[in-house]
C-alpha cells in the first residue's frame, strides 16, 4: 500500500506533523490522542479515493509541538491548532472527518469555526460524556462487559509485558467493539500502525466528565453527516441520534451490522454513503470540489 507523505507545517501556534494522501477536496482527519505515522490510519484511508486527506498529529503527538501548559491539550485549544494548520496550508475551508474522540473534536469544530468548514463527518461520536449516562456503553459500570474491558485496560498497563503479549491484549480489547469479533483478522491487517499519546489521553480522561455541548449543537451551521454502528458499545447510538436531532439539517447513517468500526465492518456501504455526502456538497458548491 502507498505510504502517506509527511509534511512538517510551521504555523503561528507551532510546528505540526501532518501526513497526506489522496486526490480531491481537502479533508482534515485526526483523533484526540492517537499518534500517526507514514502508514496512515484505517479511518482516514476510507476517504483517499475521493479526497486529499490531511492526517494531523496534534500537540504532543509525533513530531508536533509540545504543550507548554496543560490547557493546550483541551478540545477547544485543539481546534485552534487545527485552524492554524488549515491557515498555513492555505485553505479558506476544508472538510473535517473524525471517528470516536475525533468525532467529538468535530462537534467542537462545528460549534467554534463552522465558517471555515465545508462539511463535517462525525462517526461513532458524541456531544457529551458517553460513559456516564448510558448502560449501553462498555465504560459504564452497568454494561455486562464493563469488568472485562477494565481488566484488559489494566493488563495493558503492565510494564513487564512483551510486545506479543501487549499485541494480544490489544486485539482482545478491540474485539469487544466489533459486532462480529471473529472477523478481526479481516478488518485489521496491520497495514496501518499507530500509538497513543499518554499525555493527551490523560488530559482527555479528566476533561470527559465535564464535556457536554448538546445545548450548542443547534449553532452548527455546516452540513453534517453523522454515522454510527447500531451496536456501538463505545459511543452508543443514542448519542448519534441526539446529534442528528439537534444539528440543523444533519444527515444520519445507521450501520445495522456494525459496532464501533462501521468503516471496517461495513466498508463498502460506509464509503459509498460518505462519498455521496461529499458529492452532494460538491453540487451545492457548484463543482468547486472537482470530484
Amino acid at each position: 500500500m502507498e505510504k502517506w507523505k509527511q509534511l512538517i507545517i510551521d504555523t503561528e501556534r507551532g510546528i505540526f506533523e501532518v501526513f497526506t494522501k489522496g486526490e480531491g477536496p481537502p479533508l482534515c482527519v485526526t483523533h484526540h490522542y492517537s499518534v500517526f505515522n507514514e502508514t496512515g490510519d484505517y479511518f482516514a484511508e476510507m476517504f483517499t479515493p475521493f479526497c486529499t486527506v490531511y492526517l494531523v498529529n496534534l500537540r504532543e503527538a509525533g513530531q508536533s509541538v509540545k504543550a507548554e501548559q496543560p490547557y493546550q491539550l483541551s478540545m477547544l485549544e485543539t481546534i485552534f491548532d487545527l485552524e492554524a494548520v488549515r491557515n498555513s496550508l492555505g485553505f479558506d475551508q476544508w472538510l473535517f472527518a473524525g471517528h470516536s474522540t475525533g468525532g467529538m473534536l468535530g462537534v467542537i469544530y462545528g460549534i467554534a469555526a463552522a465558517e471555515n468548514l465545508t462539511g463535517l463527518l462525525l462517526v461513532g461520536a458524541a456531544a457529551r460524556d458517553y460513559a456516564a449516562f448510558s448502560s449501553d456503553c462498555i465504560y459504564n459500570e452497568a454494561h455486562p462487559e464493563f469488568q472485562k474491558m477494565q481488566d484488559l485496560l489494566e493488563a495493558l498497563k503492565r510494564e513487564e509485558l512483551n510486545p506479543e503479549e501487549k499485541k494480544e491484549l490489544a486485539i482482545q480489547r478491540t474485539k469487544l467493539s466489533l459486532h462480529q469479533p471473529d472477523r478481526y483478522p479481516h478488518y485489521f491487517n496491520a497495514e496501518h500502525t499507530k500509538s497513543i499519546s499518554a499525555m493527551r489521553l490523560d488530559f482527555f480522561s479528566r476533561e470527559l466528565p465535564i464535556f457536554d455541548v448538546t445545548r450548542k449543537l443547534d449553532s452548527i451551521s455546516v452540513p453534517a453527516w453523522i454515522a454510527c454502528g447500531e451496536h456501538d458499545v463505545q459511543c452508543p447510538l443514542l448519542y448519534s441520534l441526539e446529534m442528528n436531532e439537534r444539528i440543523p439539517g444533519s444527515q444520519l447513517a445507521i450501520f445495522s451490522n456494525s459496532n464501533h468500526y462501521p468503516f471496517l465492518e461495513e466498508k463498502s456501504k460506509f464509503v459509498q454513503e460518505a462519498r455521496s455526502f461529499i458529492e452532494e456538497l460538491d453540487t451545492q458548491n457548484k463543482g468547486r470540489f472537482n470530484i
